[in-house]
């Protein structure tokens, strides 16, 4: 992409951040309430003043302006990009979605975004999901990557749960008729294995600095207070989904939460949602062909990239996973 267009992208951040700031400016006036500083105080004086930002009722999201800011800061970094490339690079994100993964697939589709040869990218999806913190570190360099080249995500078989939440990042969504898309939701796991150890006579002696330091910890249940704090964190996760697949699909978040059961579907019934295409993987090339603007590309792929790991599930976890495929990774069948 050359250094016109990166900038034209630039100024149309820009502009979207300057009008939700206008837009909040009058609802923020009245959450802004400076702390009160002493005349009498002689030293250096710290006024801090509290930012409640929320994304409803029309309120700007700390989060949402924290996103744009990376996203000027990363297409600064391009600006010397030339992006002349018709090569389209076809990425792997196979199995369970790992610390693992977002280190093997981050660095790669940075590489991809500075590569002159390469003018497209083709996320090959088959995944039920996995762990939070991965998932959303991969959908935001795909939003990123985004900004300076088209991506297409494709799935020939299962494009699920954290999954799909990394395919809504890209520009257009193609899947196999019979592919299973969505699953859009948050589990959170917790053993409470404090009877087994009793029965087994395993005594765990706990030296802890706070009383909630082992929350989640396996060899106690949670407390009522726990229980409240962890749904407050799942809802907190939840809505982080809601609002990447409201924004990827042009959808409004009520119309996404007709799909936010948990349950996937054969993309082919959810064709003009969830997906926007249904199709092999030769149907997501040619649509990436057409955002590129050429007839015929250069296919690379770059294999191997995933490589196989136990994804042990050990006290609390968070997962945008497949409830599915959560019997299998802990024994249980």
């Amino acid at each position: 992409m050359g250094n016109g267009n990166l900038w034209k992208y630039i100024s149309a951040v820009l502009i979207l951040l300057l009008a939700l700031l206008s837009v909040s400016t009058a609802l923020l006036y009245y959450q802004l309430k400076p702390q009160v500083v002493s005349t009498n105080t002689t030293g250096p004086t710290v006024v801090e003043s509290r930012l409640n930002l929320t994304c409803q009722n029309g309120t700007l999201n700390s989060s949402a302006v924290s996103q744009l800011l990376d996203q000027i800061s990363y297409l600064q970094l391009l600006a010397t990009s030339k992006g002349t490339g018709e090569t389209i690079a076809i990425v792997p994100i196979f199995g369970l979605i790992t610390e693992t993964t977002s280190l093997e697939v981050i660095p790669l589709l940075r590489d991809l975004a500075t590569n002159d040869s390469v003018g497209g990218v083709l996320l090959w999806i088959e995944s039920p999901g996995g762990e939070v913190g991965p998932v959303i570190e991969i959908y935001s360099e795909v939003k990123k990557l985004s900004l300076v080249k088209p991506v297409v995500s494709y799935s020939g078989g299962i494009m699920a749960s954290g999954g799909y939440y990394i395919a809504v990042g890209s520009d257009r969504i193609i899947a196999a008729p019979l592919a299973q898309v969505g699953s859009i939701g948050v589990l959170y796991v917790h053993y409470d294995l404090e009877k087994n150890y009793q029965m087994n006579g395993i005594k765990v002696n706990v030296f802890k600095t706070g009383e909630h330091k082992d929350m989640g910890a396996e060899w106690r249940d949670l407390t009522p207070y726990e229980r409240e704090k962890i749904s407050e964190m799942v809802n907190i996760y939840f809505q982080a989904f809601l609002n990447a697949v409201s924004s990827g699909r042009n959808m409004t978040v009520d119309e996404v939460k007709r799909f936010a059961t948990g349950e996937t579907w054969f993309a082919e019934n959810v064709t003009g949602t969830l997906v926007d295409e249904t199709g092999g993987i030769d149907t997501a090339i040619e649509a990436l062909e057409k955002l590129m603007n050429v007839s015929t590309a250069k296919i690379v792929v770059y294999k191997n990239l995933e490589r196989p790991e136990r994804f042990g599930l050990y006290g609390s976890t968070s997962l945008y996973l497949d409830p599915r495929y959560l019997t299998p990774l802990i024994g249980g069948g």
